[in-house]
């Protein structure tokens, strides 16, 4: 009785229609792109140029930190020695060397307004006063330089779900869409619209998760460069306190 009616079935023109839709539905990457509506790949496109910027702004920051960090390390033992034996033209020239280095950019704006504040003589609370608001100018142009990009990196981050979610949306609407206009059951009519919707939302996440991941890992150098500029200049100033007392 059972096996007479699964005989039935099987030759019935809707079960072979929802066997038929099991097996049309391809889930390669390009089936995928193929049966996904214009609003679907509108979402795609948007995600894969914000992909691109994200992935630009990664490059360009770890290529910039890493050339900052290597010419830092290279930089502070030697302008160190220079103003240690009192050769204030020859810690700018090491610095103009290292100009990639935060530290570098930093220390010469503060070296040269107070070599260039007066012309010379004895040192006065102003030429140091001075010195020390050109280094504060320095770090916040250069801590600006550091950040370059980083915005970007938290938009993309903090977006691109939700951009993954229109996705997500527009293909849930287009699975009940074809619910209701085919009159073929199974699977079949509403597989384009459900994959439409998870391959958006995988999509964004896969976007979104490397931005936030890198978008922390950067702000944390960023700290630490900006703590090591506070540094540097903090132990400038107090060199030059020091020259004034010499004086």
């Amino acid at each position: 009785m059972i096996l007479a009616h699964l005989n039935q079935l099987a030759f019935h023109p809707a079960a072979l229609g929802f066997f038929q839709d099991q097996t049309s539905v391809g889930f390669s990457p390009v089936d995928l792109w193929n049966n996904m509506g214009w609003l679907a790949r509108g979402v795609v496109f948007v995600l894969f140029v914000m992909s691109i910027w994200s992935l630009a702004v990664i490059i360009d920051r770890y290529l910039y930190f890493a050339a900052a960090r290597k010419q830092s390390r290279e930089f502070a033992p030697r302008v160190a020695g220079a103003l240690k034996e009192g050769k204030l033209d020859e810690a700018i020239k090491v610095a103009d060397r290292n100009k990639k280095s935060h530290l570098a950019e930093v220390v010469t704006a503060g070296l040269q307004e107070f070599r260039n504040y007066g012309g010379g003589g004895n040192v006065s609370a102003e030429q140091i006063e001075s010195s020390k608001r050109a280094l504060e100018r320095a770090e916040a142009i250069v801590h600006a330089k550091l950040k370059r990009g980083l915005g970007g990196l938290a938009t993309i981050g903090s977006t691109a779900p939700f951009v993954g979610l229109f996705g997500t949306v527009a293909g849930i609407l287009k699975a009940f869409q074809e619910i209701a206009t085919q009159k073929t059951p199974g699977i079949g009519a509403v597989a384009s619209g459900i994959s439409e919707a998870l391959v958006t939302t995988a999509f964004g996440l896969l976007v979104a998760i490397p931005a936030v991941m890198t978008f922390n890992y950067f702000t944390n150098k960023v700290e630490a460069f900006d703590v090591e500029m506070d540094n540097s200049s903090s132990e400038l100033i107090d060199y030059f306190i020091k020259q004034s007392g010499r004086r």
